[in-house]
Formats: C-alpha cells, sequence, structure tokens
C-alpha cells in the first residue's frame, strides 16, 4: 500500500464501520445484510432486498438513509401507478400571462429512492426506472435530467406473494448490484426486536456520513489492485453460469441464460471492498467467493426444467465457484 492510499483506506474503513455501528443502533441483527447494503453503496450500486413481510426491509432502508444524512424518498408501487409519479412530468403553467410548460421533477430526484414492493408496478411504470438507475438521469420530452450525486435505488418484493405482482424483467434485475434474501431472525434477536419497538422511545441514530463520504469511498475502492489471476478466476466464475461446453452439468442442464458483465463488474467492486473491510489492500479469490451469491443470484435465467424443478439459483452459483476453483 502506498502512502497516498494510507488516508484513503482508513476514511474508507472508519466511515463503514461508523455507518454500520449506526443503522446496528436500531436495526437487531441481519449483520450480513447490512454489510452487503453498505457494500452496494460504497460500490454505487442498488440492491433488491427480497423477503416476507415483516422483516424490516423498510426500516433498514430508513435507517441507513439516516446515518448517512442524504435526501431520501419513498415511493409505494402500485399497479396504478405511472411512469410520471416516478419521473416526473410537463405540466403547463401560466406565467405572467404566458402559458408555458416545466418540468415537475418526480420522487425519483433524490440520493436514496426506496422503491416500496416494487413488482406491483406495472412493467411501464417498472421501465420508468431503467435509466435512472443505468445512468443516473431522466429523459422526459426529449429532455434530460440529472439526478444529483451518489444516487442509489433500494427495492423491496415480496417472494411469496404473487397475486398483483409483476416479475421484473430482466434487463431491470440485471441493473441490481446485489440481489438479498433477508431471513427471519433468531430468538433472541426477536426478543431484541420487542425491546427496541415495544416501548415509548425510538433508538437515536445519529446522522455519521454524507453523501460526500460515500463518493470518496467508490474513489478509494477503484484504486484497489487486482492481480491477473484473481480477475482471471472472476471471469470464469462468470462464464462458468452460461450453458457452454466448460460449464457445470447442473448449470448446462437448468440455465437457459447466464450472468452478464456488468454481474462481473459488480463482483470486481464488491470484492474490493471486502479486501479493505479485511484489512488488505489487494483482493483474493476468497473476496470473490464471498459477493459471488449476492452478484449472481439474480442474474441466472433458468430453463423450462429449472422453473419446473424448483431450482435454486444459488446452488448453481456455487457449482459455478466450484467449477472455476479445478
Amino acid at each position: 500500500m502506498t502512502a497516498t492510499a494510507e488516508p484513503e483506506v482508513a476514511h474508507f474503513k472508519e466511515t463503514f464501520d461508523r455507518i454500520r455501528g449506526a443503522v446496528s443502533t436500531f436495526i437487531v441483527g441481519q449483520q450480513e445484510i447490512i454489510e452487503d447494503v453498505l457494500i452496494a453503496i460504497c460500490c454505487g450500486g442498488h440492491v433488491l432486498l427480497e423477503g416476507v413481510p415483516g422483516l424490516g426491509k423498510t426500516s433498514l432502508v430508513n435507517t441507513i438513509a439516516q446515518a448517512i444524512d442524504v435526501q431520501f424518498k419513498r415511493i409505494q408501487f402500485t399497479p396504478d401507478l405511472l411512469p410520471s409519479d416516478v419521473v416526473g412530468t410537463q405540466v403547463l403553467i401560466d406565467r405572467d400571462g404566458r402559458r408555458e410548460l416545466e418540468f415537475q421533477r418526480g420522487p425519483v430526484f433524490c440520493n436514496l429512492l426506496l422503491a416500496d414492493e416494487i413488482n406491483r408496478a406495472t412493467p411501464k411504470t417498472q421501465s420508468a426506472l431503467l435509466e435512472t438507475m443505468q445512468e443516473k438521469r431522466v429523459t422526459v420530452a426529449n429532455h434530460t435530467h440529472s439526478l444529483a450525486l451518489p444516487f442509489f435505488v433500494m427495492a423491496t418484493q415480496n417472494p411469496i406473494e404473487n397475486d398483483g405482482t409483476y416479475p421484473l424483467p430482466e434487463a431491470q434485475l440485471d441493473r441490481f448490484f446485489f440481489k438479498l434474501e433477508v431471513g427471519l431472525p433468531s430468538h433472541d434477536e426477536f426478543k431484541q426486536i420487542l425491546d427496541r419497538t415495544g416501548g415509548n422511545a425510538k433508538p437515536h441514530v445519529p446522522a455519521v456520513a454524507h453523501g460526500a463520504d460515500i463518493l470518496r469511498m467508490g474513489e478509494t475502492l477503484r484504486e484497489v489492485p487486482v492481480a491477473p489471476e484473481v480477475q482471471d478466476y472472476l471471469v470464469r466464475v462468470v462464464r462458468g453460469t452460461h450453458p457452454n461446453e466448460n460449464a457445470p452439468k447442473s448449470v448446462k442442464q437448468f440455465v437457459r441464460h447466464g450472468a452478464s458483465p456488468r454481474a462481473g463488474q459488480a463482483m470486481l467492486a464488491a470484492a474490493r471492498a471486502r479486501a479493505l473491510l479485511d484489512g488488505r489492500y489487494h483482493v483474493a479469490r476468497e473476496d470473490v467467493d464471498s459477493v459471488a451469491l449476492p452478484a449472481l443470484r439474480h442474474r441466472l435465467i433458468l430453463s423450462f426444467e429449472g422453473e419446473a424443478e424448483g431450482v435454486k439459483p444459488d446452488l448453481l452459483v456455487k457449482d459455478a465457484l466450484a467449477a472455476a476453483k479445478g
């Protein structure tokens, strides 16, 4: 590590620990979920949180917004929501006797957007987020409006209820940096949740970082070196999710399309973050392994046979990891 890099690495770890600590003053358990969400935010990525109702997905995003002190907005996705309700629209106004169109910004113009129950909106409305998530901008009536940076989308969805829902298209799933599966709390964590939320006072979540800190952390990540053999291993993992001649047997049988190069970009950025959090200024294979599941599980398109047999993408990703190790 160079002398010039040491202060930036120290800032990264200290800021990350402060945010994680502040979030944990309200959120009980879910340490792995919290860490993965913060890694995605540092890397400039978006997160899809999947879990049954009542597990604190929305509370987690609210708490992170308080800890980072950024402009936060929430959209409750419903079947009657329109694209203009998300990105904004042109409105005819009267100004000094003259009528003219003026763009009124939608809730997407913020730093942290919570898309609650995103799969309840129609595909037309879901697609309104495509440009914002990838390009960090909005185009309405041939005019392009840039979003403030940093910008992140945190979306939630319920995996067990299908009535009145619209599955996200592959193009939109691919724009999510991580897909995280939120599980049930343990017995002790359940009791802590009741203790923290059953009284008259809620724990105070202090603002311990700002948007500029997040942008600075992202710049630090991009400076972490990656050895050619580690990068080669990462490429083998991503390519191993495609049903080609070198793929594992399970992938050939149950996968129709594998992960995209965007998945490799996400894995590389997240692996750099893992390395820094582990006190190293270089990426190891173990870092790639630790981020493979959240980065790849939503990017595999199963074949008809895979869908019929209910194959879990996580098992296929693990097979790809094993094959890449040789």
